[in-house]
């Protein structure tokens, strides 16, 4: 599959015409991982946005007491830290390897470069976003 075709799966890039696409898949680059191997860390500076082309991760988080939670389980087509893309913050979980893992990488350094070309990618997305956080508005008065 072209790098333009997983991007385009992801919702957060769903607007992007084609041609962006293309712009943003050119950018992508291919990693693997050996099984049990730390692909991302819980508390590092986020660099990164990852979709899995093959096998499976395990997402862990650190709950209040200090106790580590699974919070998902990911495999092929599925994707994670698109949020690091955005705003760099401090990963928010641990992601491990269940077995042997190849992703597609989206580094947030050419992502930002690529906004700065063309901000109309940013215009795109605006939706996106603005959807998820309305959902994410709503769970939250749901768990109130």
């Amino acid at each position: 599959m072209p790098h333009e075709d997983a991007l385009a799966a992801v919702p957060l890039f769903s607007q992007l015409s084609r041609k962006d696409l293309t712009r943003l898949g050119r950018a992508v680059v291919e990693r693997n991982y050996r099984k049990g191997e730390t692909i991302v860390k819980e508390g590092e500076q986020a660099v990164a946005f990852f979709i899995i082309t093959g096998g499976k991760v395990e997402v862990v988080g650190t709950a209040a007491g200090k106790k580590t939670k699974q919070l998902n389980e990911l495999g092929p087509g599925q994707f994670f830290g698109e949020m690091a893309l955005l705003d760099g913050a401090p990963r928010n979980a641990t992601v491990k390897a269940l077995d042997a893992v190849s992703c597609l990488v989206l580094s947030r350094w050419d992502f930002v470069a690529e906004l700065r070309t063309n901000p109309h990618i940013a215009v795109a997305m605006l939706p996106v976003l603005s959807k998820r956080l309305r959902e994410a508005d709503i769970r939250m008065m749901e768990i109130d």
